[in-house]
């Protein structure tokens, strides 16, 4: 499959890539100490390239104290030593090049971590210093100031405020350990550009931005206001922010996808206007239940969003803070919504893999960049993680009623037969792998025409090859068509005579004229009809 694929990416190649994301505490563990690092992920290139990837988003690879897996930043220009060194991801970034693979980063600039050599100084310095005016620090209201500065709540869960011992408090829309910055600081402003440049120097081909919509505080930090402008999501000058970023991006060649979780579509399409982002991710698809209707209600706002401004939409099923597909879809409740996850919700996982190969499908299908997360290709479930173990600060942040997502981060297994299903050497890996995770091994997997890993390969494979699939971005271009198709079925045509259906309905589903079969997520029945539950591509 390597030899099919281009030596270099034209340069639109975001507008349709398939980007693997990477959390390299999980992904492979090339020292055999438990926990995964950069050796792991280059001794596993040949893998990504058989898979057929184009682009790999790592999440953060940075020095941290792990208190939120890695998201808690304490140097932007160091690698954790857990996972390796600069000169080692200097090596990764250019190995995956060469093949054809290129490199997206994680960059964090809500917050850094209280180990971060600003934040240590902050505190060393007191109140009323000028290192305390990179971050948060307020006064506490009551006599005494004993009461939280405002009345905003984490993202975590709780107060998103802690008290030092001098009285101040500093605020952190997350875990204590991670304190937000002052945006309006214009020495925060260059240190990330600075650091975009720094990595960009080392041939990054993209950023991804987490909490993007964050960043920007009301000065005031007021209570929230009905009526009044979100103190602290979406505020109007972010944009500047992200202009700057693009203007750095573009001396590059570099491109921005952005996480932003916002239900306002026009609000949401501002972030992709030409001068600022080139994608953000899509979490309404993400989200959606496994409902036919409201499939395609997603999939039309999110192309009608994308058109507005000329961006290429993204399509996911799940990332590293998410239930696993396969979980999600053998549920009762379909759908995904954080404020819903609770521990022993039954699940009917042949049901959801039946569905998690037609999603799989379906998803590669629409135009735009797709992106796949780590184990998704082996079918994964989200794993239990006895309590003792689990290590997320979500799960505690609400008082241990929320399983958190450790269960969807546990490391992949590589070789059936090799302890720990051949995550590394012979040491525990750093979360508990279930015990039947062998049997969703890639070794077994690869040899097996009827696996996930094998649907995966080859539905990358047509994507990559059939000219059909390729999103042009020109304007006005009609990239997807509905047919016309019986309730519970969800029927389009891309160009070159491409189509894909999938039918969610009880009762088998009657397929449109077509001249052949190029991939189907499921047996056909007897007759020819797609059964429930199950998607197929065809040729017109």
């Amino acid at each position: 499959m390597a030899a099919n694929r281009p030596s270099e990416p034209t340069a639109n190649w975001w507008r349709d890539a398939a980007i693997y994301q990477i959390y390299v505490r999980s992904f492979a563990d090339g020292d055999g100490d438990g926990t995964g690092d950069l050796a792991g992920v280059r001794a596993r290139l040949p893998y990504l390239v058989e898979l057929g990837v184009d682009a790999l988003w790592f999440t953060p690879w940075y020095l941290s104290p792990l208190a939120d897996g890695g998201y808690d930043v304490a140097d932007y220009r160091t690698i954790d030593p857990a996972f390796g060194t600069l000169a080692e991801a200097e090596k990764l970034i250019a190995e995956a090049r060469a093949l054809g693979i290129r490199t997206i980063i994680d960059i964090v600039p809500n917050h850094v971590s209280d180990q971060h050599a600003w934040f240590r100084a902050a505190l060393e310095a007191g109140s009323g210093s000028p290192e305390r005016d990179l971050f948060h620090f307020r006064k506490g209201r009551g006599p005494d100031g004993a009461i939280p500065p405002n009345d905003w709540v984490s993202e975590f869960g709780g107060t998103p405020w802690t008290r030092l011992d001098d009285g101040e408090w500093y605020l952190h829309l997350f875990a204590t350990q991670q304190p937000d910055l002052n945006w309006a600081h214009p020495a925060v402003r260059q240190e990330h550009e600075e650091v975009l440049r720094f990595w960009f120097e080392r041939g990054v081909s993209g950023v991804r931005i987490d909490s993007a919509a964050l960043l920007a505080k009301d000065p005031a930090l007021p209570d929230f206001a009905e009526g009044d402008p979100h103190p602290f999501v979406d505020r109007d000058e972010l944009h500047d922010i992200y202009r700057a970023w693009r203007a750095i991006g573009d001396e590059y060649g570099g491109v921005f996808v952005g996480e932003v979780w916002l239900p306002d579509a026009e609000r949401f399409a501002r972030y992709l206007r030409p001068d600022e982002l080139h994608t953000a991710f899509n979490f309404n698809f993400l989200a959606c239940p496994w409902d036919a209707g409201l499939l395609r209600t997603a999939i039309d706002d999110t192309l009608s969003e994308h058109a507005s401004v000329g961006a290429p939409a993204t399509w996911v099923l799940c990332n590293h803070d998410v239930t696993r597909t396969v979980t999600r879809y053998g549920r009762a409740e379909t759908g995904f919504d954080f404020d819903a996850k609770t521990f022993g919700t039954p699940t009917d996982l042949a049901l959801g893999t039946r569905r998690a190969r037609a999603a799989a499908l379906l998803s590669l299908a629409l135009p735009g960049a797709a992106y796949l997360y780590q184990g998704e290709e082996l079918g994964l479930p989200e794993a239990d993680i006895p309590l003792d173990r689990i290590q997320d600060p979500m799960h505690f942040r609400k008082g241990g009623a929320d399983p958190g997502r450790d269960g969807c981060r546990v490391p992949l297994p590589w070789s059936a037969q090799a302890p720990y299903a051949g995550f590394g050497g012979d040491a525990e890996p750093w979360l508990p792998q279930p015990a039947d995770w062998a049997s969703y091994a890639a070794d077994l997997q690869s040899d097996d025409p009827e696996s996930m890993l094998t649907l995966y390969r080859e539905a990358l494979r047509l994507r990559r090859e059939e000219p059909g699939f390729a999103t042009t971005g020109e304007p006005g271009a009609r990239e997807l068509t509905w047919l016309d198709a019986a309730p519970g079925v969800l029927a389009l045509s891309r160009t070159n005579g491409l189509l894909c259906v999938v039918n969610l309905a009880a009762e088998a589903a009657e397929l449109p004229e077509h001249t052949s079969v190029l991939l189907a997520s499921g047996p056909l029945d007897g007759a020819g009809r797609l059964p429930q539950d199950t998607a197929v591509w065809l040729r017109a």
